[in-house]
């Protein structure tokens, strides 16, 4: 009989990767390709009669939109995750997320319905945003509950590496068809990535469901002792180290959209880059965050998840100003660095062991829907950064005042992190929800979150 701490020769550890990034990838895709849209399209399509600023702005606020639902997802899916199981949610998120993304792709524009162009516009954003609120913490706990304890943080950080695929084949597809000249790429150009995820939800989902449940929501599941109200239990529970997983997750989530669909528009609008150039630094990101991760994920099984986290939260800080200047010098090859630069940090440093540290953070019969708050009401925070920091620039007619805020949000989370304590060596199946709630002094002995 198979142990639940090990796991079953039937279910090896690369198809259960397969299952986990190749939803992760698709997840993403279709989530950042909506933010790639936004800075370089949506402006023009969807916001056509103001100023090109102003419009920006709009379709900026319209990817902050689809965080609005990231924690409504988490609590809907987390709920039914620590009930029904990880597998079931996963499927279904996926389902979303890509036919929301399809969708958009069909949308006519705002010269030929008006308002109504915009408004759908959110609320198919708003749809993605649900689907992903679900997907992040499950695509996590789907490795890290599976894998084992020596090896969690490397196998944990694979799933991370969902995001950079994503954005890749997101970057890679806007790119290939922004070659168009400019009235076919705003007429159909832009739209074909978006139909493509319909091909790529269905390879998806095909290999999801093969999938089995985890041996730990198995183990709970089968002795029927899941919690009729995790969330509720997890808050009861576990309120301090919710209220820290927030904040260390609050500087990797703000500085990624600063990263990504903030410096697209930067440079585009603020500095006159051309797209390319924009889109060419992204994918320099993108491609250290690739190769880099799992090399994170790794030496936190040896040095522990702590202090890895703690240098990327480092980095954000130190980096702040220079990731400016370089994009402020008008040079081409300094743009590019600072972009590639800027992955070291929230990416490598923070996004590597996130999953991991988090998932080992709270006990298996509230996981799902502990984790997926903590990361998903940051989220939320997070996604209304690109508006915030195209209006500070359009303020202050500059950038020192988006470098503070990286400091601000780096600093946030060097500083939940320093007082969270080290997961390294905890085994997950050990790590109940009833225990001591953390409200009350806990025995000196004790090994859970």
């Amino acid at each position: 009989m198979t142990s639940p701490h090990t796991q079953p020769q039937s279910q090896p550890m690369r198809k259960v990767l397969a299952a986990s990034l190749s939803g992760a990838a698709l997840e993403w895709y279709d989530f950042n390709l909506y933010g790639i849209s936004a800075a370089l399209v949506f402006n023009k399509i969807f916001f056509p009669d103001v100023d090109p600023a102003v419009g920006t702005l709009a379709a900026l606020a319209t990817f902050g939109a689809g965080f609005v639902l990231r924690p409504i997802g988490a609590l809907l899916f987390g709920h039914l995750g620590d009930r029904i199981g990880r597998k079931k949610c996963l499927v279904a998120t996926m389902l979303i997320i890509g036919a929301a993304t399809f969708l958009i792709g069909m949308l006519p524009d705002y010269r030929q319905i008006g308002l109504w162009a915009p408004a759908l516009l959110v609320l198919l954003r708003l749809l993605q945003g649900l689907g992903l609120g679900g997907e992040s913490a499950g695509a996590s706990l789907l490795t890290v509950e599976h894998a084992p304890r020596a090896r969690r943080g490397f196998y944990g950080s694979l799933t991370q590496v969902g995001g950079p695929i994503g954005y890749l084949i997101a970057v890679s597809l806007t790119s290939l068809f922004a070659l168009l000249p400019e009235a076919q790429f705003l007429d159909w150009g832009w739209r074909v990535p978006f139909w493509l995820s319909l091909v790529l939800m269905a390879a998806g989902l095909l290999v999801r469901r093969t999938i089995e449940e985890t041996p730990e929501f198995a183990r709970v599941k089968n002795t029927g002792t899941q919690e009729k109200m995790p969330l509720i239990t997890a808050v009861r529970t576990y309120p301090r180290t919710l209220a820290l997983a927030f904040g260390a997750r609050i500087g990797e989530a703000a500085s990624s959209q600063i990263y990504q669909p903030f410096a697209i528009a930067y440079v585009t609008t603020t500095m006159g880059y051309g797209k390319t150039v924009a889109l060419l630094g992204i994918v320099f990101y993108n491609i250290l965050c690739l190769v880099a991760i799992p090399f994170a994920g790794a030496l936190s099984d040896r040095v522990g998840r702590r202090p890895v986290y703690l240098a990327g939260a480092s980095f954000v800080v130190l980096s702040a100003f220079p990731y400016f200047w370089f994009l402020d010098s008008h040079s081409t090859p300094l743009a590019w660095t600072a972009m590639a630069m800027a992955a070291i940090g929230g990416a490598i440093g923070m996004n590597s062991v996130q999953g991991t540290y988090f998932t080992e953070l709270f006990g298996t019969r509230v996981r799902y829907s502990a984790l997926g708050i903590a990361s998903q009401a940051s989220a939320m925070v997070a996604g209304f950064v690109p508006f915030l920091a195209t209006a500070l620039v359009v303020a202050a007619g500059a950038s020192w005042p988006i470098a503070l805020l990286l400091i601000t949000v780096g600093l946030i989370s060097f500083a939940s992190a320093a007082a969270l304590r080290e997961t390294r060596e905890l085994d997950v199946s050990e790590i109940e929800a009833r225990t001591t709630p953390e409200t009350k002094t806990p025995p000196k002995d004790r090994t859970h979150a």
